[in-house]
C-alpha cells in the first residue's frame, strides 16, 4: 500500500541544505554589504534563502517571490557564482535563474498572494519558515538592487514577449 502525503510529515530546518564554509561566506558578505544586519540575522537570512530556492526549484513556474531580507540572501548568493552555481545543482538538479519583471509586469494575483503561494511551497517542500523574515514578498520596485520585483524564473530564464 501507498500512501501520498500532501504535505511532509516533520520540518527540516533549511540550514541544513547549506555547507558550513558557504554559510560563513556569505553570511560575512551580508553583514559587510548591508549595515544593520549582524551575523545571526545574515545565516537566518542565508537559511531562508536557500528555503525559498529549494521550494523555487520544486515548483518551477509557480511565481514565488523573496521577501526583502531573502533577497539579499538570493543576490549575495548570485555573487558567489560557483557556490550558487553547485547549490542550484544539488537541490534542483539545474540552474536556477533569478528574472527581475519589468516595471509594468504583475505577479500574479500581487504581492500578498506571491507571499502566501511563497509561504505555502516553502512549507509543502518540508522546510521551517523564518516568520520575521517573511514580512511581506519583495514589492515592485522595491528590490534592493534590480529595482524590480524579483522571483523565480518560470521559464528557464528566458524573456517573455
Amino acid at each position: 500500500m501507498t500512501i501520498a502525503l500532501d504535505r511532509p510529515v516533520g520540518t527540516t530546518d533549511p540550514v541544513t541544505l547549506v555547507g558550513s564554509e558557504v554559510m560563513e561566506r556569505l553570511s560575512a558578505r551580508i553583514v559587510k554589504d548591508h549595515a544593520g544586519i549582524d551575523r545571526a540575522t545574515a545565516r537566518r537570512i542565508v537559511a531562508q534563502t536557500a528555503a525559498f530556492l529549494a521550494a523555487s526549484a520544486q515548483q518551477p513556474g509557480a511565481e514565488l517571490s523573496p521577501s526583502k531580507l531573502v533577497d539579499i540572501g538570493w543576490h549575495t548568493w548570485i555573487l558567489h557564482t560557483v557556490d550558487y552555481a553547485l547549490f542550484c545543482e544539488q537541490v534542483a538538479g539545474r540552474f536556477i535563474h533569478h528574472v527581475p519583471t519589468e516595471d509594468d509586469e504583475q505577479v500574479t494575483g500581487g504581492p500578498e498572494t506571491a507571499l502566501e503561494r511563497t509561504l505555502g511551497a516553502i512549507t509543502q517542500a518540508g522546510f521551517t519558515i523564518d516568520p520575521d523574515l517573511w514580512p511581506a514578498a519583495a514589492k515592485m520596485g522595491e528590490c534592493s538592487q534590480c529595482h524590480a520585483g524579483c522571483s523565480d524564473s518560470p521559464n528557464g530564464g528566458k524573456k517573455s514577449k
